[in-house]
């Protein structure tokens, strides 16, 4: 009897055929550029389907041809990357900058009119905001909190309504926790799509990853991801992934192949590893954060907490937005101390568990300064708009014992309040 297994499960084995390695249990790293064909008739067939001069027959698959194009590291993990978000298709990237900058120039052209949220990664931000414009893409924004049509409205106030071509979106958003309806963008989207115009939606997902939240189901035609982070988990890869529908993906990987910027065979292998324990990892992140907001929720040094945990009723349509996208409260904790930026850089001074270090979703817990570090590149005004304060501290929350981190953040704010 057929059973549809769960995609823990399915980590171990899911794409790979071991009797074509040897029969090795694990995928072996193929560190190789380029991919001897049988002979000159099947090197045609691969380079056809591959430069997309026709399409593949029925039960055709795509040849190996050479390393920028495909590999098979990249391809299981690619396939695998895909059972968790329920996506036909993945594309895996050096970096995750390099997956989000190649959607963007793939599916914007010069005139075109983005449609962002905010706040954004502040790498995303400075993209988006200081180069995009360089090619003649237009950016309008809109914060947390708007309602669909206060958006439609700023749009439309643009002056490039029939311009939009993306609307894209973070959330919960980088640093603050803050949520962004996913429903709510892509009917955004919807509203300014034609007959002959799609108007895509984009997500990044980071901060929840591909087990907390799948923007698919709500919608998005796009997820992007750092793979660095929570698919990581090691902080020893940088890496990225897009996911989609056959026909999008195969449009990210055109422009991967001339941009250059797939990932290597040795980053392959690292993920696959990764995603054998990725479950297990979050799991426990997403306990040892609620242990650790908890904890803040009651210090008389902290003055807010922004996590998702803490949402109640009482905060209307973020609740509402959680109850409906969110699986977890995520491992991803800031708050602001009492204090200022001496107060704060104090704490972050004081810490020995915990790692002063940028990134997030890794075994080890890591805590840094957003308007300092992360969003130093944001417009200040924005920033502060944002709460993006001097006294924020961003904690990615990690797989020690939750008494030992708890422990450390509470001498280093005993250090803060002493000083």
């Amino acid at each position: 009897m057929d059973r549809k297994m769960k995609p823990e499960s399915l980590m171990m084995s899911y794409g790979y055929k071991p009797e074509l390695s040897e029969g090795a249990i694990k995928c072996p790293i193929f560190q190789t550029s380029t991919f001897v064909f049988k002979n000159a008739e099947e090197g045609k067939a691969f380079f056809e389907v591959a430069y997309g001069l026709r399409p593949q027959n029925e039960g055709e698959e795509l040849g190996l041809i050479y390393s920028r194009i495909n590999n098979p590291d990249l391809e299981i993990l690619e396939n695998r990357l895909t059972l968790w978000d329920e996506a036909e298709e993945c594309a895996v990237f050096e970096s995750g900058m390099s997956a989000i900058t190649t959607v963007l120039l793939e599916f914007l052209k010069p005139g075109d009119l983005l449609l962002i949220s905010s706040p954004l990664y502040g790498g995303s931000d400075h993209f988006i905001k200081k180069i995009l414009p360089k090619f003649g893409i237009n950016v309008a924004e809109f914060s947390v909190g708007q309602s669909k049509e206060e958006i439609i409205n700023i749009v439309n106030a643009s002056g490039m309504a029939d311009k939009l071509a993306m609307v894209y979106i973070e959330t919960p958003a980088n640093p603050t926790n803050d949520l962004i309806d996913i429903q709510c963008s892509k009917e955004i989207a919807t509203h300014f799509s034609s007959v002959d115009k799609q108007v895509y939606l984009a997500v990044d997902n980071t901060y929840m990853g591909p087990l907390w939240q799948h923007p698919i189901k709500q919608g998005a035609d796009l997820i992007l991801y750092s793979a660095t982070k929570y698919i990581g988990g090691h902080s020893d890869v940088i890496a990225g992934a897009c996911l989609g529908s056959n026909e999008l993906i195969k449009r990210v990987k055109g422009l991967r192949t001339f941009l250059g910027n797939m990932a290597s065979p040795n980053t392959g292998w690292l993920l696959l590893r990764s995603l054998e324990t990725l479950k297990v990892r979050m799991d426990v992140q997403a306990n040892n954060a609620n242990k650790v907001a908890e904890f803040l929720n009651n210090h008389p040094a902290v003055e807010k907490v922004y996590f998702l945990g803490n949402l109640t009723e009482k905060d209307g349509e973020q609740y509402h937005i959680k109850q409906r996208q969110c699986l977890s409260n995520g491992g991803m904790i800031s708050f602001d101390v009492k204090g200022h930026e001496k107060d704060a850089f104090t704490f972050l001074n004081s810490l020995k568990l915990i790692k002063l270090a940028v990134s997030l979703g890794s075994t080890e817990s890591l805590a840094e300064h957003p308007a300092t570090m992360t969003h130093v590149d944001v417009d200040i005004e924005l920033r502060e708009k944002l709460s993006i304060t001097e006294k924020m501290i961003r904690l990615s929350v990690g797989v020690e014992h939750y008494e030992d981190i708890i422990f450390d953040i509470n001498q280093a704010l005993e250090k803060m309040t002493m000083q």
